[in-house]
């Protein structure tokens, strides 16, 4: 099953190091948090197409990386997801959130990842940065309901983010690590 964790540089250069997704690699201190394509995002996002439906994935784990950004304002302000392979059933959505929209994909591994699981890494483009960096920062307003905030949160969207193989990863994280 693919899963997409949400991260942030310093995140993705704290994996590395440590050889794993999970608590204390910068990603949180309990369960790894990611999306996935769950029963509830195939049936919001009506789709049976599978890219299409982990593109979703993939979109909803870039806002988690934008959240995570907001919390830390020293990490670089580039989205960072990490595209995970894990055993089915590794990563369990929680029934009761239902169609929250809020929640929609979200899912949690209770243990950590190798990063040998890995399958790729997506992160914004440098020209990005200004872009993500002021969504960040209307994050909080956006989610108590201005629309300019809103506005300028969705700009961060209109970026794709880039692919990457792990190999590529000591060269992304650079000084990051």
């Amino acid at each position: 099953m693919r899963v997409y964790v949400p991260t942030t540089l310093p995140g993705l250069a704290a994996a590395y190091k440590a050889g794993e997704l999970g608590p204390g690699t910068g990603s949180g201190s309990g369960p790894l948090d990611a999306f996935a394509v769950t029963p509830a995002l195939r049936e919001w996002y009506v789709s049976d197409d599978i890219e299409e439906l982990e593109y979703a994935a993939l979109s909803r784990a870039a806002q988690g990386s934008l959240r995570l950004l907001a919390a830390d304002p020293q990490a670089a302000r580039r989205r960072v997801v990490i595209a995970v392979d894990v055993p089915e059933g590794a990563a369990a959505a929680d029934p009761d959130r239902g169609l929250d929209t809020s929640s929609l994909g979200a899912v949690r591994i209770a243990r950590p990842v190798p990063f040998a699981k890995v399958a790729a890494v997506h992160v914004d483009a440098d020209d990005a940065e200004a872009d993500v960096a002021a969504a960040a920062a209307a994050l909080g307003a956006a989610d108590l309901g201005d629309d300019d905030a809103q506005f300028t949160v969705d700009g961060a969207e209109d970026h794709e983010l880039l692919w990457y193989a792990t190999q590529e990863v000591p060269n992304i994280v650079g000084g990051n690590g």
